[in-house]
């Protein structure tokens, strides 16, 4: 598979103010020091210094700095590598402040500042000239021709790369450069800075920076110049900060001098967003000059699903192993309650539109019922005359003594009314009039343990016809993807509230509402119920034990649940989850990973036929399969091409 995994850096060096040949020295030493980044971005004037003032107009600073930005430029011959660095340059008259593009030995482009601070602290309009409005310009640097103005762009055409260039204010204003660069292609901005450090600055920057990153769908590499600055009136604090599609991948800020922050940019996620929104970029006619530059993707062009998870692990790449569950406790516990205000909200709006105000469920004592309980009784917090009708239906002989008695706790605490409907007489008349032996014929009996579940369903609708009821369905999102219900029974609801949430999420979301419901006896229901294990209950229990263990026949939820984020929300292929997950689970092998990975998408292939006819449901995040509103695929799509990228 290809590697769209591009290193980049925010770099601050030691630099003297005016000292044009150590400050050149210091650029040389990082560039050598970090030969495996793709892209190195320094501080804005960092040729110069920030805070030379009225020394930018000595010609004597202008030609060393012309000086200094051939021997840099030089200094990246034979590396796979570009450099973006900041000095003044002189065209026609003017001083412009400019971040220059280095790559190949050569000055490939050089992009004035458009927007010059000349407020409160700022005098940016003494000394340069603004770049606003300058297109097709070439400025002599040397013996050369070099690009110069605001329309220029550089590409590495093997990797895909695109650089835009931003210069600190440009980032401020409302009509961003930046903007308008990516919407001509840049998939990576550098911006060349120099921020004072003030009270709450810190905090307003790193939101400029995320926001814009978001708004841009873009990898955003944040240069501050540090603290060697002159400190006559103002503290610099070398901010750096890496974001991509409004997620920070790294910051730090009043570090060491010559500090490189560090990351990985992912062009192939900033690519699938950008072709998922399609609002982005309509009604764009820009025009920009694209110059050639080496911007390669760390380590290797190409990578197998082995060779992807050793650069990622040599990178030391985040990836979380709970994709859908935030890993702060506190995040995590914010966001469950939010999802369940979200379903409680959607089921609120559902009964207030039918004017029915009773709620029919079914119990079963395990977390996707539990989670759909709550939702009801949160529900009913929000319109009082809401009345929660629980129905437990246990099958004699399957169903085992913990959850059928945490389910009747269940009930007792949250339902208006409670009520227990034992199956085996029903199920068994049922499958003798089909001629099937009323007893479990083992491994494959699909008949047997579907119509339980069917005939949980009939009781649960004919139930909602006689109480003028809702069915308030329990199903989750992992399941859906997977296949894992019974067409037409569990599978079939009036409203679905767990829709959209995945398995491993459902979890914490039950778990974080013991801790916040103000009721012992319900906390530890609810806690021995998210220490159940998770079960539908459709064959013979052991000595009244669970016998029948989900994961044991679809495989490990939480692997299943990172396959089905890392499809929907990234557009991954098989081959690129498999090797997110490999860094994820480094306990697994390469072969245990690719084929919980065949098994997940020949699932999520075979079974979109029951993901096409969803009953109604509130979508809480980015990833959901609503037929209606979010993932729309022909049920008899074939699944070769996907297998094949596994096997490759």
């Amino acid at each position: 598979m290809k590697n769209r995994l591009i290193k980049v850096a925010a770099v601050v060096p030691q630099l003297r103010v005016g000292d044009v040949r150590y400050n050149t020295e210091q650029i040389i030493a990082m560039i050598r020091a970090n030969e495996d980044c793709g892209l190195l971005v320094f501080p804005e004037l960092s040729v110069t210094g920030y805070t030379c003032a009225d020394l930018f107009e000595s010609e004597l600073l202008q030609r060393a700095s012309e000086s200094a930005l051939l021997e840099i430029a030089k200094e990246t011959e034979g590396k796979k590598q570009t450099v973006v660095v900041g000095l003044p340059v002189c065209f026609e008259n003017a001083i412009y402040n400019c971040g220059a593009i280095l790559s190949e030995g050569q000055i490939r482009g050089i992009v004035p500042k458009a927007y010059l601070p000349n407020y409160a602290e700022f005098y940016e309009a003494r000394w340069f000239a603004s770049g606003k409005g300058l297109q097709g310009k070439a400025v002599r640097i040397g013996t050369e021709e070099i690009p110069f103005g605001m329309d220029i762009l550089a590409e590495d055409v093997h990797s895909g790369a695109i650089l835009g260039l931003e210069i600190c204010e440009d980032l401020w204003i409302p009509d961003k450069p930046s903007t308008h660069a990516a919407l001509a292609g840049a998939n990576i901005i550098a911006n060349l800075s120099a921020s004072d450090e003030l009270i709450g600055k810190e905090e307003y920057r790193l939101q400029l920076v995320k926001q814009q990153s978001g708004a841009c769908y873009c990898g955003y590499v944040y240069a501050s110049a540090g603290t060697c600055e002159s400190s006559t009136d103002l503290v610099f604090s070398g901010h750096s900060i890496l974001a991509q599609n409004g997620r920070i991948l790294g910051q730090s800020i009043f570090p060491e001098e010559n500090h490189v922050q560090a990351a990985l940019v992912d062009l192939g996620t900033i690519a699938h967003d950008r072709r998922k929104q399609n609002t982005y970029g309509n009604g764009e006619d820009l025009h920009y000059r694209r110059v050639e530059i080496s911007l390669p993707a760390i380590d290797a062009e190409d990578a197998g699903i082995e060779e992807l998870a050793r650069i990622l692990e040599k990178q030391n790449y985040p990836i979380a192993r709970n994709p859908f569950v935030p890993a702060d406790t506190g995040i995590r516990d914010t966001r469950c309650l939010k999802i369940l205000r979200i379903q409680a909200n959607g089921l609120a709006t559902r009964v207030r539109a039918s004017g029915i105000k009773n709620l029919v469920i079914g119990i079963s004592g395990g977390l996707d019922s539990t989670l759909a309980l709550l939702v009801c009784a949160e529900a009913k917090k929000l319109i009082p005359d809401i009345r929660i009708l629980a129905y437990t239906m246990p099958n004699q002989g399957n169903t085992s003594g913990l959850t059928l008695d945490n389910a009747g706790k269940l009930m007792d605490l949250l339902a208006d009314e409670s009520y227990e409907i034992p199956i085996k007489e029903g199920v068994d008349l049922h499958l003798t009039q089909l001629g099937h032996e009323t007893t479990y014929q083992g491994e494959g009996d699909n008949t047997y343990e579907n119509a339980q579940a069917r005939m949980r369903t009939y009781l649960l609708m004919d139930a909602a016809n006689m109480r003028n009821a809702l069915v308030v369905g329990t199903g989750d999102l992992s399941e859906l993807a997977l296949g894992w219900c019974t067409y037409n029974g569990d599978h079939m609801s009036m409203y679905a509230v767990n829709a959209s949430v995945p398995k491993t999420l459902v979890k914490y979301i039950c778990s974080s509402y013991a801790q916040i419901c103000g009721n012992e006896a319900l906390k530890n229901t609810l806690l021995s119920i998210c220490d159940t294990p998770i079960s539908p209950e459709l064959t013979p229990s052991v000595n009244g034990q669970i016998a029948q263990k989900t994961e044991e026949k679809i495989g490990k939820y939480d692997l299943n649940d990172f396959f089905l984020y890392y499809t929907l929300r990234y557009g991954f292929e098989p081959a690129r989850s498999a090797a997110y997950a490999l860094r994820a689970y480094p306990e697994l092998s390469a072969d245990e990973v690719r084929t919980a990975a065949q098994n997940f998408f020949r699932r999520f292939f075979t079974q979109q036929f029951k993901r096409s006819c969803l009953p109604d449901g509130p979508k809480v995040g980015s990833v959901t399969l609503s037929p209606r509103g979010d993932w729309r695929m022909p049920s008899d799509a074939s699944m070769a091409l996907w297998m094949q990228d596994l096997e490759a």
